[in-house]
């Protein structure tokens, strides 16, 4: 190696081992070393026994797989760029062309665009069904039913499901489904925090990482976690076809996060239930939205079942309260900013029509407005909320 740009490539020096720190290496990688032929060929990548490529998992990956496994009481992980990436990946890999799926109406919106569209056009037939209801979702089981979505709490009007009872429904008729029809849960709000899904009897748990396990709004993820190794193979061969990868930095971000989301998620809890019982004394809604508040929908099967209610509060205002004034509002928090997303430090708000994000009739007659609480004072946010309230006239 006398030529200096080879050296820079293939330079012998290696770090010694045993460095411990509490943070762990990062390692960047597409291409993958074998030390022989016979390695490459005996490779086994489908149960991280080893490495082959960058997109079949690094140490970095799979220590970010094992620890989402654990938090959310499964075996398998496999990860994707995004919450939806996660949903979708879910969808492909357990539904053929004629093939039905059957999903919570109140579920979140780009998981039933999807459906809607791309499914559509592959031929899987796609209905929704009363999560509120689980003799509905019953009704609605058919011999090509191959999957089913929860989702708890609902997205944005938060109506907390009889989990058990919707498992319940679905398994009285697998029977008459000799392929058998795959469970899966939508566990962003839950987190693998407020309750454990395979406790509820589902087959796949999925969440968007983007949210808690991450914390900092600041990255996309998502992981789909299971306990079954068959299901898991489905889920790993139809994500190494579509070529689904995760970049190392945002592995690390989430990594970051993790030891953090309890005490985060206590916080932002604590908070928004604070503000959620404020709100409800206040005489411009309809309904404030929080499963832990009795009035809202499912409370008692979320008491049953929860140990946290998340970061999440909506806000069904009265008919009478014009668009106009319920956008003012809006407009004139200081604290809580307008944006997507929830579960980062930062407070949100987001407006929201319930006949525009339902296919079945809503309550909801009036607008909604959805709060994410953040980490800041929950004085300093009731505060935002009252001079919002009277700048709007309200």
């Amino acid at each position: 190696m006398s030529e200096l740009s080879t050296q820079l490539i293939h330079h012998p020096y290696r770090p010694p081992a045993g460095f411990e720190a509490i943070t762990q290496p990062v390692h960047k990688a597409s291409t993958v070393i074998f030390p022989n032929v016979q390695a490459l060929r005996e490779r086994d990548w489908t149960h991280q026994h080893g490495y082959s490529y960058g997109l079949a998992g690094t140490p970095t990956s799979f220590m970010l797989e094992e620890r989402i496994a654990s938090l959310e009481g499964g075996r398998y992980c496999a990860l994707a760029p995004s919450g939806l990436a996660a949903l979708s990946l879910v969808d492909m890999a357990f539904l053929s062309a004629g093939d039905e799926l059957l999903i919570p109406d109140n579920a979140y919106g780009p998981n039933k665009a999807f459906a809607q569209h791309e499914l559509k056009r592959w031929g899987i037939a796609c209905a929704f069904y009363d999560p509120m209801n689980p003799a509905d979702l019953a009704a609605k089981l058919s011999p090509r039913t191959r999957l089913v979505w929860l989702e708890a709490a609902g997205s944005i009007t938060l109506e907390f499901p009889d989990l058990p009872a919707l498992v319940a429904a679905v398994r009285s008729q697998a029977p008459a489904h000799p392929q058998g029809i795959v469970i899966a849960l939508d566990n962003t709000w839950g987190a693998g925090l407020a309750f454990k899904a395979f406790e509820m009897g589902v087959d796949v748990s999925m969440q968007a990482l983007t949210k808690y396990p991450s914390g900092g709004a600041d990255v996309l993820m998502g992981s789909v976690v299971t306990r079954d190794e068959v299901l898991h193979h489905q889920v790993l061969l139809c994500h190494t076809r579509l070529g689904l990868g995760v970049a190392a930095n945002d592995i690390e971000l989430v990594l970051r996060g993790l030891p953090s989301m309890v005490v985060r998620y206590a916080a932002q809890d604590a908070s928004t239930r604070s503000l959620a019982n404020w709100l409800q004394t206040l005489p411009h809604f309809d309904q404030v939205l929080h499963p832990a508040l009795s009035s809202s929908p499912g409370h008692a099967a979320w008491k049953r079942d929860c140990s946290g209610a998340a970061c999440l509060l909506s806000l069904a205002f009265r008919p009478e309260i014009s668009q106009a004034q319920v956008d003012l509002f809006c407009d004139s928090l200081r604290l809580f900013k307008i944006g997507h997303s929830w579960a980062g430090p930062m407070s949100l708000c987001a407006v929201y029509q319930a006949a525009s994000i339902r296919s079945l009739p809503s309550a909801y007659r009036g607008p909604l407005v959805r709060l994410a609480v953040g980490l800041e004072s929950t004085e300093d946010l009731r505060q935002d909320l009252a001079q919002a309230f009277a700048r709007a006239g309200l």
